[in-house]
């Protein structure tokens, strides 16, 4: 029996994991699809999303008053953090032009190629470090030991945390993301607003501390940003960028190393073809950001009655631009559901937005990627599945893409010491 849009939900987690037959059957039947179980529609070719990513006047980033798939009951998240904390306000992500700009402005300044090219020593020593770690055993499991703490331990260094709290971190991420990612309880969202007020309590010291000691971490560039005739960043909007970052810059990179490396053990043939040619590195990683996209779609807010590709989005009415979809539309890539790093247009990928919201610490991921995978491919051999993946793969997610586990083995190969790759 052939299969219908019907037979999928978005609310599955086998279809959020291996999303690809249920995005083919959009491309063909509804590229406009009104969610049943959410009343969100979800857009998914990629022209209409592009469109959409370029059009906020049509459709707002101004989405917080919706609560995602939690809009009845987010009212007790929103009320504890306003209480005892910071309540989430329109920042960067959550506003439109002109206001926008500003924020942007602010966080150009902040993640910069210069600071970036800044950073690749050390986030060369921490690769490699980590592979120390695991490299004499010949197994590890890649998610916790090393996609989860390498970007982890980067970001943590720069909010002022040590080493050692990654998992704290961790804790602080997942629960910031937990009210937009899966239906919550009314006890589980207090819980996961309980732990943001520990993070916001926290950040807030370390604000106060980098205004009159500034360091070079991000913390301090954040604080002291400033563009000329304007003000400075005030408490509550240094919360709500941070906030931003975190969720948008960390477990979207640890998706994407973990899902990289699966993309090439289930394509042997491309593994390969990569440690004969390393100079195809950069567009490894952009194709498997393409095809295993760490962040699957984000949400805007129609502001009028619209028509997208022959279906009317009424006014105010929730939508998901969905990149993962985009991605994989074979009116833009040729045989898209093909795994292919010497794809010519694989660039072209809506993995991190498009128009004003184009990802601001895109540069960081991008560098984050490439020195992992240098380093991986350098120094470790024959690299296996050491145990079968549990079924699904991935955690569930409606916007983003986590893997559960990647356990992997793998014989020693050449010592670190490769030009980073930049």
């Amino acid at each position: 029996m052939n299969a219908r849009v019907e037979d999928f939900s978005l609310l599955d987690p086998s279809v959020q994991s291996n999303p690809r037959p249920f995005y083919a059957l959009l491309h063909e039947e509804r590229p406009v699809y009104l969610m049943p179980e959410t009343g969100i529609y979800v857009i998914s070719r990629y022209d209409d999303v592009r469109a959409v990513l370029r059009d906020p006047e049509t459709f707002s980033n101004d989405t917080i008053a919706a609560g995602g798939v939690n809009g009845s009951i987010y009212h007790i998240h929103h009320r504890i953090l306003k209480e005892r904390g910071w309540a989430h306000v329109q920042t960067l992500q959550r506003t439109d032009p002109p206001q926008h700009g500003r924020y942007r402005r602010l966080l150009d300044q902040v993640f910069n190629i210069q600071r970036v090219n800044a950073l690749i020593p050390h986030i060369e020593a921490v690769t490699n470090s980590l592979i120390d770690g695991f490299i004499d055993s010949g197994e590890c499991e890649f998610v916790s030991e090393f996609a989860l703490p390498m970007p982890g331990i980067i970001i943590a260094e720069q909010l002022g945390l040590n080493r050692d709290d990654v998992g704290t971190f961790k804790r602080w991420a997942d629960s910031i993301l937990a009210p937009a990612m899966v239906p919550l309880t009314e006890s589980e969202l207090v819980e996961v607003a309980e732990t943001e007020l520990e993070m916001q309590h926290f950040l807030a010291t370390m604000f106060e501390s980098r205004r009159t000691d500034p360091r070079p971490d991000m913390i301090s560039a954040l604080v002291h940003a400033t563009s000329e005739g304007e003000e400075p960043l005030s408490m509550h909007e240094l919360q709500n960028l941070m906030h931003q970052l975190i969720s948008g810059g960390y477990d979207t990179v640890i998706s994407a190393l973990s899902n990289g490396l699966w993309l090439l053990l289930r394509h042997p043939d491309q593994m390969a073809k990569l440690r004969a040619n390393p100079d195809l590195i950069r567009n490894f990683t952009e194709e498997a950001l393409r095809y295993e996209s760490p962040v699957q779609g984000l949400v805007r807010r129609a502001t009028r009655d619209v028509m997208v590709s022959g279906t009317v989005i009424p006014k105010d009415a929730t939508l998901i631009v969905r990149y993962g979809a985009a991605n994989h539309d074979p009116s833009k890539f040729e045989c898209p559901h093909v795994f292919d790093i010497e794809r010519k247009n694989a660039a072209a990928h809506l993995a991190f937005g498009n128009g004003t919201h184009f990802c601001v610490g895109r540069l960081l991921a991008k560098q984050e990627l490439l020195t992992g995978f240098t380093a991986l491919l350098a120094r470790l051999g024959d690299i296996e599945l050491a145990r079968p993946l549990p079924e699904p793969p991935h955690h569930p997610s409606l916007l983003l893409h986590p893997m559960k586990e990647l356990r992997v083995r793998f014989t020693r190969r050449d010592e670190p010491g490769s030009n980073p790759v930049r």
